[in-house]
C-alpha cells in the first residue's frame, strides 16, 4: 500500500541558484509522510486519542540525482514497512514528469503524549498489513560515525520561528542548520547537496543556543551540533555532487 502526491517547489523552497533546498525537499518529504498517515488514520491527532502516542522522526536521509528547481512539480511516492518495534521505516521514491530523481528513507519512533517515553508501533492496529511489500528499501539508518576531529564553526541560537505544533525545533530547519554550518552560499550554481543524512538526538526549544562543529571524512561534510553542556542535539552528513555541462549529476 503506498500514498501518491505531487508537491510544486515554489518560491519559499529554493536559493539564489533557482535549487531547492534541503530543508525545502526535507519539507516536502514531512507533508508527504503527513498525508501518507492522515489516509492511514494515524495523524497525530488520531495517534493522541486512540493510542495516547505521538510520532517523532528519528533519522532521514535522501539522494538527489540532479538538483530539484524554482516551478518543478515533483511526485512523491511513499509507504511504510510496518513495525513490531518501537520503531518503522517510512520509504520515498521521487519523480518529475515520470523520471525518477532521487529517493528518502525515513525512521520514526513513537513516544508517549505525556511522558515522551518510547512506545510499540506493533501496538498501532492501523499499521498491520498496510505496509509497502515489494515496494519496501533494503536501506536502514544507523547512528553517523563522526570525524574525530570537528571544528567549531558557528552557535546558532533558536527562536520562534524555528518551532513547530510539538513546541521544539520543526524537523527540516536542521537541514538549515547544517548548510548554514557548512556555507552553502558559497557553493555556487554547478554544485547543489545531491545526498542528506539528519539524525535528531534529543528535541531543541526557543531560547536554546547550538554549537555548531564540522568536519570532513570519507568524500561527506559532516555537522555536530551540541548545547552549550555539549549533549549532543542532532548530527548529519551532506554530500556534495558537481552539476556537469550535459545538467546531469556528477557524485563527487
Amino acid at each position: 500500500m503506498f500514498y501518491e502526491q505531487s508537491y510544486l517547489v515554489d518560491s519559499r523552497d529554493v536559493d539564489q541558484w533557482n535549487a531547492c533546498r534541503p530543508s525545502g525537499l526535507l519539507g516536502i518529504l514531512q507533508e508527504a509522510a503527513v498525508a501518507a498517515a492522515c489516509e492511514l488514520h494515524v495523524s497525530r491527532e488520531e495517534m493522541v486519542e486512540k493510542y495516547g502516542l505521538f510520532w517523532m522522526m528519528a533519522r532521514l536521509w535522501y539522494r538527489l540525482d540532479r538538483p530539484l528547481r524554482w516551478g518543478e512539480r515533483v511526485t512523491v511516492r511513499t509507504w511504510h514497512r510496518g513495525g513490531k518495534g518501537a520503531s518503522t521505516y517510512r520509504d520515498f521514491d521521487l519523480s518529475v514528469d515520470g523520471q525518477p530523481v532521487g529517493e528518502a528513507v525515513s525512521l520514526w519512533v513513537v513516544a508517549d503524549a505525556e511522558t515522551h517515553r518510547l512506545g510499540r508501533v506493533g501496538a498501532v492496529e492501523e499499521f498491520q498489513g498496510t505496509g509497502g511489500g515489494a515496494l519496501c528499501k533494503e536501506k536502514t539508518l544507523s547512528r553517523l560515525r563522526l570525524p574525530q576531529d570537528m571544528e567549531l564553526a558557528d552557535r546558532r541560537a533558536m527562536h520562534y520561528s524555528d518551532t513547530d505544533i510539538n513546541g521544539h525545533v520543526n524537523n527540516v530547519r536542521y537541514a538549515d542548520f547544517i548548510c548554514d554550518a557548512l556555507h552553502m552560499e558559497n557553493l555556487g550554481p554547478e554544485r547543489f547537496v545531491s545526498s542528506l543524512q539528519v539524525g535528531y538526538l534529543a528535541e531543541c526549544r526557543a531560547g536554546e543556543t547550538l554549537e555548531l562543529y564540522t568536519g570532513r571524512q570519507d568524500g561527506l561534510w559532516y555537522v555536530h551540533g551540541t548545547d552549550a553542556g555539549g549533549k549532543s542535539r542532532f548530527d548529519g552528513a551532506a554530500g556534495l555532487s558537481n552539476l556537469p555541462l550535459d545538467g546531469g549529476a556528477a557524485i563527487q
